[in-house]
């Protein structure tokens, strides 16, 4: 009985492992060290094409010199995010393949 039982948990251990990665929700700290105040921030995954919703939420703005605390709870299972900001004066910026399930923190500058 001993011996099934191993060999039942062997192949429930394998098959786990072949099975894609759980959905997750990810903290950081975002920093603005630019001189302009971000607007809009939005994410997605780096294998789609289509961006997220705006994660400083409608009247979100986060301020040249400050920082605050970024949740990303979209219902993925990928590490590799693109970021993409939109600051006051409209410039924005994009930054890809962003490895989110590594990160404390992230800082915006000029």
């Amino acid at each position: 009985m001993t011996s099934n039982l191993r060999g039942g948990l062997a192949a429930l251990a394998l098959l786990a492992g072949a099975m894609p990665a759980a959905a997750q929700t990810v903290e950081f700290t975002l920093i603005n060290n630019s001189a302009r105040a971000l607007h809009y921030f939005y994410t997605s995954p780096s294998t789609d094409t289509n961006w997220g919703y705006d994660l400083l939420g409608d009247d979100g703005i986060l301020e040249s010199g400050y920082q605050g605390t970024v949740t990303i709870g979209d219902g993925s299972d990928q590490c590799e995010y693109d970021f993409k900001f939109v600051m006051d004066d409209s410039s924005e910026t994009v930054i890809s393949g962003v490895d989110i399930c590594s990160l404390n923190e992230y800082t915006i500058y000029d």
